[in-house]
């Protein structure tokens, strides 16, 4: 895709100028973090890394992806109520990924006891890129799906008006027009008050799990306002005091300093550095209650690189989504190659073709947060190292996605204005409330685009790597 910022990428002056009004506007919109010397404070705080201009998206993918997440949804909660499943699919993670298996223990712990939950909430992001055909033409590709902590539903309600502001500074306002509205924070927290409707308690609160360290506390108190205004109550607590304040009732109600909980929002968890024992202990506290966790276990296993790779394996969508071949043929769609590395015949052959064409392939280990995945010389060491291993049951292998670079500037606290080559990862935003066996909310609630230079592999706006941005529909 040409860039039609073209022109105006050349002039140096010009781009400085601009970056200044952006720089300013994103920071009287609240497209803000806090600072890595000061992340536990709001007393100093800087504007969240963005690019200056938005960047082509065409229209044809970008309702493709909206149209196959509520489809995604179904597919992460059809996951999570199937035990065998799960079990069949992790068995062999289980045993050579730690956090994982700590995760899938709790999982065991709960469904032995009974899940005492009847209402399940679901906000995840599927995250996408624009893989280049042969003949040229774009095509969707799932990267992956965020089941926990999906970020910047907040922040990303914020950058429209910036990216309309400096199109508008160069008199293209019919193009400022053009850059869609975006509320994620809106529509998370309408999944947020259904399950608290559900759950039934009038004075209950959303306990929201919050790191100690929280840069992106804007993007988070942006659904704590949404949920306020309909006058339910987030407080925010460490792992640590639910491990020291929070209790079970005898019918496994959850309280937190002596109030009841309805939901509980996970936005920490999904990293192994974020677990002590003490850390451990509050999970299966949390899990074994009947508040409504955002993700509960179960879903936070589905959104596992393990799980992604096997939904991709021949009729496994058919088995969980029985009798909807047009839902099946829209997920699959999306789906690059996906490669187990299990030990035995399958896996060997994998490795062997990594081997022989790395550059069409990434390693991938079961982490969330960015900044985990392996390409080029790294990912052919460690498949050298792995490839007798059982260790490597706990990685699987990707399809390299090679979307076609363009042309933006990303402006970042202290970095000078240039112009670099970059590619964009689209993630659409989904919500859904299950109670009992019946889907009550069901939907798409937005969009994130992010950027980041072709010269950095991975990690996403919280890793430091990428950047805010925004679809400009072609």
């Amino acid at each position: 895709m040409a860039t039609c910022w073209g022109s105006l990428l050349q002039d140096e002056q010009q781009l400085e100028e601009l970056a200044r009004q952006a720089v300013d506007r994103a920071l009287a919109e609240g497209v803000l973090l806090r600072t890595l010397q000061e992340p536990s404070s709001s007393d100093v705080v800087s504007y969240a890394p963005f690019t200056l201009f938005p960047s082509l998206v065409p229209s044809a993918l970008l309702e493709q992806a909206y149209a196959v997440q509520m489809d995604f949804n179904m597919l992460v909660d059809a996951v999570s109520q199937n035990a065998a499943f799960l079990e069949q699919t992790l068995s062999s993670t289980i045993k050579r990924d730690n956090f994982t298996a700590r995760l899938f223990n709790i999982y065991k712990q709960v469904l032995k006891e009974g899940i005492a939950q009847t209402v399940f909430l679901g906000l995840n992001r599927s995250d996408y890129m624009f893989q280049r055909n042969a003949d040229g033409s774009p095509v969707l590709k799932q990267i992956e799906i965020n089941t926990i902590s999906a970020s910047f539903g907040g922040l990303a309600s914020r950058t429209p008006a910036v990216h309309r502001h400096v199109l508008s500074v160069l008199s293209k306002t019919k193009e400022a027009a053009k850059i869609l509205s975006n509320n994620p924070s809106k529509g998370l927290a309408q999944g947020i008050t259904k399950a608290w409707e559900l759950y039934g308690s009038a004075n209950a609160l959303v306990l929201l799990i919050a790191q100690e360290k929280e840069r992106n506390i804007f993007d988070q108190r942006a659904i704590e306002n949404e949920l306020l205004a309909q006058n339910i109550h987030v407080i925010r607590r460490r792992f640590e005091d639910v491990s020291e304040k929070g209790s079970l009732d005898q019918d496994r109600r959850l309280f937190m300093d002596g109030q009841e909980v309805a939901v509980v929002y996970f936005r920490d968890g999904y990293m192994p550095s974020q677990y002590s024992v003490q850390n451990w202990e509050a999970r299966l506290l949390l899990e074994r209650s009947c508040a409504i966790k955002c993700p509960d276990i179960a879903t936070q296993l589905a959104g596992t690189k393990k799980v992604q790779q096997e939904l991709s394996r021949m009729g496994v969508l058919e088995m969980l989504l029985p009798g909807q071949p047009e839902t099946v043929a829209r997920l699959r769609a999306t789906f690059a190659g996906l490669y187990s590395l299990d030990m035995g015949e399958e896996g060997d052959q994998a490795i062997t073709e990594a081997l022989a064409a790395p550059s069409q392939f990434v390693l991938k280990p079961q982490r969330e947060g960015g900044g985990n995945n392996l390409y080029g010389e790294e990912m052919v060491q460690a498949l050298e190292h792995l490839k007798d291993s059982e260790e490597r049951a706990s990685y699987i292998l990707m399809e390299k996605i090679e979307p076609e670079p363009f042309g933006n500037c990303l402006l970042r606290p202290g970095s000078p204005v240039r112009v670099v080559q970059c590619i964009s990862e689209l993630g659409i935003f989904g919500v859904y409330v299950r109670q009992g066996k019946t889907l009550v909310m069901n939907k798409h609630v937005g969009h994130l685009l992010r950027t980041k230079a072709i010269e950095h592999a991975d990690g996403g706006v919280a890793a430091g790597v990428a950047v805010l941005d925004n679809p400009y529909p072609v």
